[in-house]
């Protein structure tokens, strides 16, 4: 089946690197065969634990920040491989697989996947398309949030104002009358494949805005945004600077649009900085603890991330802004240990 798009691009990358795939291909086949070989027939009358078999479909980005010497290092130590999915043969044809990992979109490869699961209910898809499809948008990623509307002693979990805009940025300051959301205004891409964002200070400039778009009310929250990263019911919280807080008197006395590359990134840690403990403090771990079971259970996904922020001036007012599938784990410290144990938890809970 011919693949398009994104998988087009991915297969013309893997193909000018051809030699080296095909030989760590054959590497890989070597070694899933010995550690699936019995012991019993050469005569030692057991047989070892059976190979963890990783099919994986990623971007050759995605391959290179992810599969990392020293994740596939412990991985094999663990009984664990990573095998390449070569996309230009039937999915059904590779493997066998005990687990299918994967981040490439497009309709054609949801489809093959689909009826992958269809047709080896047994394999695990780390995670199914229809629940991906789901957080590509920013219109309904944080509507499963909203809804929610987590509420206990240890904090208030909920998600900015925002309004959707399709279509028509000259129509953009009447919309957001209407709705009555509050300047300054955060502008970020409708589909969640860009990580590009923008902050409007006033209404005249909300027209050079490009739908389709989201805007969010933007929250004073210390300048400091927490990553947090949820592998099946692992949970790790990083500290990232984020946008500084806006005063008052800086709204009145500010317009136009800014425009930044992200909120966070990985060069923007703010986990040794000296903050101030009220706007350093991490989210309470019972807090995070039921939000990611609930998100888990209602999103359909385990690899995830949320960007969370904390309502500056408060100690337990937290907003969702954004979830990531498939993050940049490798950022994540101890990811490999973390990441080997959640993939041999699918295996021994079937």
């Amino acid at each position: 089946m011919r693949m398009g798009g994104e998988i087009e691009a991915y297969c013309k990358e893997e193909n000018d690197k051809e030699e080296i795939v095909e030989g760590r291909e054959v590497e890989d086949e070597k070694m899933v065969a010995k550690m699936r070989y019995s012991a019993a027939a050469i005569g030692g009358g057991f047989s070892p634990p059976k190979a963890v078999v990783v099919g994986y479909a990623l971007t050759s980005k995605k391959t290179k920040s992810f599969l990392q010497p020293k994740l596939e290092g412990l991985a094999r130590n663990k009984g664990i491989l990573f095998v390449a999915i070569d996309l230009s043969k039937p999915l059904s044809d590779q493997g066998p697989f005990d687990i299918v990992l994967h981040k490439l979109s497009g309709k054609e490869w949801q489809c093959i996947l689909e009826d992958y699961r269809i047709t080896h209910p047994n394999v695990t898809v780390l995670d199914p398309p229809d629940a991906i499809q789901h957080v590509y948008s920013r219109q309904s990623m944080l509507q499963v949030v909203a809804e929610l509307n987590l509420t206990d002693p240890y904090g208030k979990v909920g998600v900015p104002e925002q309004l959707v805009i399709k279509k028509d940025s000259s129509s953009i300051p009447d919309s957001v009358n209407m709705a009555g959301l509050r300047l300054p205004l955060v502008a970020k891409p409708l589909f969640a494949k860009s990580h590009e964002l923008s902050l409007a200070y006033d209404e005249l400039s909300l027209q050079k805005l490009e739908p389709p778009l989201v805007l969010q009310e933007f929250i004073n929250h210390g300048g400091v945004l927490f990553k947090v990263y949820i592998v099946g019911e692992a949970i790790k919280v990083l500290r990232r600077f984020s946008l500084p807080d806006v005063s008052k008197r800086e709204l009145k006395s500010s317009a136009g649009v800014y425009r930044f590359p992200r909120v966070s990134c990985a060069a923007a840690s703010a986990d040794e900085a000296d903050l101030d403990p009220h706007v350093a403090e991490l989210p309470p771990r019972p807090l995070l603890e039921r939000l990611a079971k609930e998100l888990r259970h209602r999103l359909g996904l385990r690899l995830f991330n949320l960007d969370m922020i904390r309502e500056h001036g408060t100690r337990d007012r937290y907003y969702i802004i954004d979830i990531n599938y498939f993050p940049g784990y490798g950022k994540m410290p101890e990811y490999e240990h973390i990441f080997t144990d959640f993939l041999l938890s699918l295996v021994q809970s079937k």
